[in-house]
């Protein structure tokens, strides 16, 4: 006996969607370019189609969490809040190299979020378990 046919294409259903494992390394300042903001909307669109999404920071990307960020003087939004909307959408594999926080004078309590902290060495045995990588 053979399986039917949907009648229509529209109601073919994929039994297992393809997900891909995608790596978001954000290595510039907040603010100055559009970079890290544009990251961050691409991490939200992403996850919304349930991807297995990671977010790194490094080098002056670890100022993209920095708590206490007073942007009125620039004339900027401050977006950083918005990095606790992650979770909410299953976005929680959030990592910060343990390097470019020391050079930089800050700790894991100098942030917005929760993060884990990897040194230089980890950092590349996860890109290697990814399948895509865009830097920003």
């Amino acid at each position: 006996m053979s399986t039917p046919m949907p009648s229509e294409p529209w109601e073919e259903q994929e039994k297992d969607p393809a997900v891909k494992k995608f790596m978001y390394v954000n290595r510039r300042a907040p603010y100055g370019t559009i970079y890290a903001l544009e990251s961050l909307e691409v991490v939200l669109i992403a996850a919304a189609f349930e991807q297995d999404v990671s977010l790194v920071f490094l080098d002056d990307g670890v100022y993209q969490l920095k708590k206490g960020q007073d942007t009125k003087s620039i004339g900027m939004k401050n977006f950083s809040p918005t990095y606790r909307a992650l979770e909410g959408y299953d976005v929680e594999k959030l990592y910060v190299e343990k390097e470019s926080l020391w050079t930089r004078g800050l700790t894991e309590d100098d942030l917005v979020v929760p993060v884990q902290v990897v040194s230089r060495e980890e950092l590349r045995e996860l890109m290697d378990q990814q399948e895509v990588i865009l830097s920003f």
